[in-house]
């Protein structure tokens, strides 16, 4: 046995399934560094199950270069971090900082307990203005106690050398120096190593989106527990606030009507207009007489006959069915409660 022979390193890398992080394990496996991918999932990202939803499965680029993907959630606790992040907001809800120091803290974990030798992501410096700067870059790698054991392969060489580059685990000379939003460097690279099919960069992070940043900020202020089906309901419908203690949900679409089913709870009240072209709306919290009226109303102006002066409405709670005529709501009305 060749007792010189170099040690073959291990790295995790973070991987969106987008094409800077693909790129970065690209340029780990070309240098023959194994490649164990973490694609971090939270209630508020990517349905993998829906290509067309953020258009980041991160499986064909793995199956097609041949490293291994591991998908984590991150559950509560990032939850608790939308709730309060340390480091503020972007632009909406999205706690861009606090979520990349959670992700590299469980990352961080990841490598130690594997014996992998450091972390690679594919952040570019000066990409992002807020969370890709260099002062940030170094923030968040301090934070998540991961200094010299965090490797930005595509912005490398502007960064100071980490332990695997002055260890001679990786080669920093076959590094890039990206900086800055363009993606012309990106692009030859994708070329080079035989990367076709890539995302256009996008977020599939719902808490960039105003509108669902706005049903977010609503759901906080007038819930106290919040629940992983609460979250799941923001990402289907039209929202109104009728009260402090009510909200309302109507479907905008098949689609959608199938996930406010799909998420009903027994204390929720379905209202539909039987028999027409009608959405799907939840009542949730004060089932009172006027409450029901209104959400009644709501549901007339959103089904097929919305300019007829009266229709019959069906009101399903505790088990039992019950039909109301309304006359639909003005659409001044639907502006003035809509959070959507």
């Amino acid at each position: 046995m060749d007792n010189t022979s170099k040690k073959r390193a291990h790295c995790v890398a973070l991987f969106s399934g987008g094409l800077d992080s693909a790129l970065a394990i690209l340029l780990m496996l070309k240098q023959d560094i194994e490649v164990t991918a973490i694609t971090f999932m939270t209630h508020f990202g990517c349905d993998l199950g829906d290509r067309s939803s953020c258009g980041s499965d991160p499986y064909p680029a793995a199956e097609k270069f041949g490293f291994n993907v591991k998908l984590m959630h991150l559950g509560q606790k990032f939850v608790d971090i939308v709730k309060a992040p340390r480091f503020g907001y972007g632009k909406n809800m999205n706690p861009c900082v606090d979520c990349r120091i959670l992700m590299l803290s469980e990352a961080k974990e990841f490598m130690e307990m594997s014996g992998a030798d450091f972390i690679v992501t594919g952040e570019v410096m000066g990409q992002r203005p807020k969370s890709q700067v260099k002062d940030k870059l170094n923030l968040t790698a301090k934070e998540a106690g991961l200094k010299g054991k965090l490797l930005r392969p595509l912005s490398a060489k502007l960064l100071e050398p980490t332990d695997a580059e002055l260890s001679g685990l990786v080669d920093r000379e076959k590094l890039e120096g990206i900086s800055g939003r363009s993606r012309k460097r990106q692009m030859e690279l994708a070329k080079e190593f035989g990367l076709e099919d890539y995302p256009s960069p996008a977020s599939g992070c719902l808490l960039t989106d105003s509108g669902y940043s706005n049903r977010l900020r609503d759901l906080l202020a007038h819930t106290d527990n919040i629940t992983f089906n609460d979250l799941n309901l923001l990402r289907h419908g039209r929202h109104f606030r009728l009260d402090d203690n009510t909200k309302l949900i109507v479907g905008r679409n098949d689609s959608d009507n199938k996930g406010i089913l799909a998420n009903k709870q027994e204390h929720h009240v379905q209202i539909e207009a039987m028999g027409i072209g009608s959405p799907i709306t939840l009542l949730i919290g004060d089932a009172s007489e006027a409450n029901l009226e209104k959400a009644a109303q709501i549901t007339a102006r959103y089904s097929s006959a919305k300019n007829e002066p009266k229709v019959n409405v069906t009101l399903f709670k505790d088990s039992s069915e019950e039909e109301i005529v309304v006359a639909p709501t003005s659409p001044e009305d639907l502006q003035a409660k809509s959070l959507s």
